[in-house]
């Protein structure tokens, strides 16, 4: 995708360099679409919305699942130059609400489980909401003769600085904020990441998953843009649940998962090491001691001695190659973790199996492109280095500042806010506090409004202690870290309630204090946890305690538990 084409552009050299290629499927094998097929169904449906009304300019609310549908939209949209948006499915009808008032749309297209929700913000919208469709019946739209559209000359006239799509932050310290994204910023963040060749080789491989939300960038970008541009076959996952499944029979070339999903690999990977026994066991530990020496060898930028390197391909022959088919990962070429820091421990053990994978950094208003730590030289404990075109320096205050084509246009209706994120120079103002070694890699502290300052004045990382607790137990689905202005760290822990479901609350208990006991040994004193409570109820993405996009919502947090907390705190007695 060049930097002067539009994504419509693009879209339609891939269908006539790819035109029988598979585009897209759904998990269960029911809708195959392929590349012709997608480009005909693009064109009957922007006909479709021309008929309603859409035109260049115009906002289009999108509120789906996981559905090959939504790709079909999105891209008929982008044809008439018109600018879709996609909305949480955990969303409150006052979010959507504001939402729409802040989108300005006038069309919202739906599945029917969302439409009374969908229809109860609409009657809150000042603006009027013409029209709201159900994607189930999309065929119907599909039907309109288009006599007065002209589709050629639609999306030939769309140009690289116009709007592409709104992107609404998850709103963790106040109301979501609409990234506007021009054609020409996503355009840039494709070439600037096809140019590190583990990413091109990856998106060479053909086979994506579409599994997280589509309001997320992450998504929207890894399992749509990136591949209509390389012309990969997009499976679409509506249930969450069978994602592992799904990832066994898939075995995608590239992944993006955040943190959670990598540690419950992990843990599952390390309960099936920890059920063998005998020779068979002593094996596969000898191969994950080799794996890992493997591993520090890369990480340290050495070359591995004769002896370990005839060692490791006997280990990977044997044993590595094996558990990661075992998962569905054994003809994976990118594995990336984003989204939220993991844990350099999960890092090696990844990298100590063979996997090729990595930790990105980036931002909806940086069109996600950011950093990214090369797999031939991994640093964990880093988001990596700069990618091509794009540059970091580190402001007075140890905030991370971010410079690049990819920045985005502004904040939707929001001068103040896009002044206050994007300085006079250009330079993206993040919000997280960061370093830059002397090889130039990025280390991410933490968000500069979350450091948690003891009563003694430390500043410290809460993602740092929580990520640390949270990889050593395959039980807790997440945990924060409390101890601004008090005495002590002390943390809230919820657990995973698919892998705690067989696990009574004493059981649960005792893996929790000895995770926790665990994660201490590698935590300075002062960023030591000295109690913690489980809480009784789950923590659901969208909730009251984490963002659609599994981020804690730190005060909403802190004033639901506010009694707990101060149970943690009452009495000087620091034992667990």
């Amino acid at each position: 995708m060049g930097l002067h084409m539009s994504f419509c552009q693009t879209f339609q050299d891939t269908v006539a360099k790819h035109p029988t290629r598979i585009a897209l499927r759904n998990s269960e094998g029911t809708v195959v679409i392929t590349y012709a097929e997608y480009a005909k169904r693009v064109h009957q449906i922007a006909a479709g919305f021309h008929e309603l009304g859409v035109r260049r300019g115009d906002t289009v609310a999108l509120m789906l699942t996981n559905r090959p549908e939504f790709h079909l939209v999105d891209t008929a949209l982008l044809h008439l130059g018109a600018v879709p948006f996609s909305v949480y499915n955990t969303s409150s009808v006052d979010q959507i609400a504001y939402l729409f008032e802040n989108a300005g749309n006038s069309v919202v297209m739906c599945e029917e489980q969302f439409l009374g929700t969908i229809a109860e913000a609409a009657g809150k919208v000042r603006g009027k909401i013409e029209h709201i469709l159900k994607v189930e019946e999309l065929a119907d739209l599909e039907q309109s003769d288009g006599d007065d559209f002209d589709f050629e000359a639609s999306w030939r006239a769309v140009e690289p600085d116009d709007l592409m799509t709104i992107i609404y932050t998850s709103g963790t310290t106040g109301p979501p904020k609409g990234v506007e994204l021009t054609h020409a910023n996503v355009a840039f963040s494709i070439e600037s990441a096809l140019k590190v060749p583990e990413i091109s080789r990856a998106a060479e491989g053909t086979r994506a998953l579409s599994y997280l939300p589509d309001a997320h960038l992450a998504n929207r970008w890894l399992a749509h843009y990136v591949p209509v541009a390389m012309g990969m076959t997009v499976t679409t996952l509506a249930d969450t649940k069978q994602l592992a499944p799904t990832i066994a029979a898939l075995k995608p070339t590239m992944l993006l998962g955040v943190p959670m999903v990598w540690y419950k690999f992990k843990a599952g990977l390390e309960a099936a090491v920890a059920a063998e026994e005998g020779p068979k066991a002593k094996l596969i530990n000898w191969a994950l001691d080799v794996g890992s020496q493997q591993a520090d060898a890369l990480i340290a930028g050495r070359s591995m001695p004769p002896l370990l390197k005839a060692q490791h391909a006997i280990a990977d022959k044997l044993v590595l190659s094996k558990l990661r088919e075992r998962v569905g990962l054994d003809q994976m070429l990118l594995a990336v973790s984003g989204a939220a820091p993991v844990s350099p421990d999960a890092l090696k053990f990844f990298i100590s199996l063979g996997l090729p994978m990595a930790e990105g950094w980036g931002m909806s208003e940086s069109c996600l492109v950011g950093t990214l730590t090369p797999l031939e030289h991994p640093r964990p404990g880093t988001v990596g280095k700069p990618l091509p075109g794009v540059e970091v320096r580190i402001a007075d205050d140890g905030e991370l500042l971010v410079k690049s084509a990819g920045v985005m246009r502004g904040y939707r209706n929001s001068p103040a806010q896009t002044a206050e994120a994007i300085d006079p120079e250009g330079w993206l103002h993040t919000g997280d506090v960061a370093t830059i070694d002397q090889d130039g890699y990025v280390v991410i502290v933490d968000r500069k409004k979350e450091l948690i300052i003891n009563a003694a004045g430390k500043n410290m990382s809460p993602t740092n202690i929580e990520s640390a607790i949270q990889v050593e137990c395959g039980l807790i689905g997440s945990v924060i870290a409390i101890g601004d202005l008090r005495p002590y760290v002390t943390a809230l822990v919820c657990l995973d309630p698919e892998a705690s479901a067989d696990v009574d609350d004493a059981a649960a208990l005792v893996q929790v204090e000895a995770a926790v006991e665990r994660a201490n040994a590698g935590l300075s004193r002062v960023e030591q946890i000295k109690r913690f409570k489980i809480v009784p109820n789950a923590w659901e993405a969208g909730g009251d305690e984490l963002t659609p996009t599994m981020k804690l919502k730190r005060k909403p947090i802190a004033e639901k538990y506010s009694d707990l907390i101060d149970e943690l705190y009452a009495t000087d007695d620091r034992k667990k």
